[in-house]
């Protein structure tokens, strides 16, 4: 009788999955830096944030259009501005352009660095615009339909 090897482990399992308890720190250490459109979206629909919302991009950017009731400050400010526009005892929700910009991180450091509490908003003001949120623009607000690969588009909760 002849032995049989074991088959190769796929690609996704050559590294195991953590322990569930490495696993459950590690997920709720990223929930703790990390916060989604959706999220933003529907704490700001529901009345007073108990946060404030950061655009960290140019000016020429923000007037393309930014969350509503954001706070304009580009990140090279930070340092010289944020102690007029932020209260350190509010948590901030920064964001940029989007998943290929460092920009929101760059910032949520700069903040971190001056002892503001910070998480970014993943996704940045292209999936806010992607998921059909508004935007406020320098010619007022706009809105576009949901993008059906990254938002549902009867405009329900995705479930998530």
């Amino acid at each position: 009788m002849t032995a049989t090897a074991a088959p190769a482990p796929s690609s996704v399992l050559a590294v195991p999955p953590a322990a569930p308890d490495a696993a459950a720190a590690y997920f709720a250490a990223r929930l703790a830096f990390h916060t989604d459109v959706a999220d933003v979206h529907a704490a700001l629909a529901a009345g007073p944030a108990d946060f404030v919302v950061v655009d960290s991009r140019s000016t020429g950017s923000w007037d393309q259009g930014h969350v509503p009731g954001a706070v304009h400050l580009p990140t090279a400010q930070i340092p010289q501005l944020a102690a007029e526009f932020l209260d350190p005892a509010v948590p901030v929700v920064v964001y940029c352009w989007g998943p290929g910009c460092d920009g929101a991180t760059r910032a949520a450091l700069a903040l971190a660095r001056l002892g503001y509490r910070v998480k970014e908003m993943l996704g940045g003001i292209e999936y806010w615009i992607r998921e059909g949120y508004e935007v406020e623009t320098w010619e007022g607000t706009r809105q576009l339909p949901p993008d059906p690969l990254t938002a549902p588009v009867d405009g329900g909760d995705c479930g998530c």
